[in-house]
């Protein structure tokens, strides 16, 4: 009788062993399906964020000549009327405005905050790698507008800012952000099943984690 109530023990015992590695199976198939998608989402935003992270701490080292590109016009008299009250109201730029200098100065004035002063209306355009603004005479109509392009390092490293890159491009970094996130922390469940095999795994990640605090803490101004 007594070995019969140890063999039901025995075969519980391996039932619960079969059932704990099969979720243990699982939850790693799930873990690898969760790494290599995340990493094909991240990896060309990861490559290019690594290349102008290098690009941003060596700005100073890295020449380039801006260009610089000037425009001016003026606004047809049916319109100015429009702008004036657009002045006295202290809002945007009226949209039959807008359309003008688009079509006529091929200058995009996206809707936003204008700075009104006596007389005058300035619309700043920043983007990512370049400065413009343009300004409208509220009596005469007179238009003139600027705009410096940084060249291409410019660009890149402010769209690894956000720099002045648009709404589109903030969802992209987010969405980006999860992705690297969900990377990293599949890869350290990952280093955790592997751990017992490489001994030299936690040393690592303690170093990943201990050189960057000591530098913060001791070395940076």
């Amino acid at each position: 009788m007594s070995s019969t109530v140890i063999s039901d023990a025995e075969a519980d015992e391996r039932a619960r062993a079969r059932k704990k590695a099969q979720r243990r199976a699982g939850f790693l198939r799930q873990t690898v399906r969760w790494h290599w998608i995340s990493a094909a989402i991240s990896l060309i935003g990861m490559l290019a964020f690594a290349v102008t992270g290098f690009t941003l701490n060596h700005a100073a080292d890295i020449k380039s000549e801006p260009k610089t590109v000037e425009r001016s016009g003026e606004l047809p008299a049916p319109l100015l009327p429009a702008l004036k009250a657009a002045e006295t109201a202290r809002g945007d730029l009226p949209a039959p405005v807008v359309a003008w200098l688009k079509s006529e100065m091929k200058i995009k004035a996206r809707k936003g905050p204008v700075e009104w002063s006596e007389g005058e209306a300035y619309l700043g355009l920043p983007g990512p790698g370049t400065d413009a603004w343009v300004t409208l005479d509220t009596e005469t109509g007179e238009a003139a507008y600027e705009r410096t392009d940084r060249g291409a390092i410019a660009y890149l490293n402010d769209l690894h800012k956000g720099r002045n890159s648009g709404e589109a491009w903030a969802w992209f970094i987010d969405v980006f952000a999860i992705a690297c996130v969900v990377f990293c922390v599949t890869g350290l469940l990952l280093l955790q099943f592997h751990a017992h095999a490489r001994k030299s795994t936690w040393p690592l990640v303690g170093a990943g984690l201990l050189i960057p605090l000591l530098l913060a803490l001791f070395l940076v101004h």
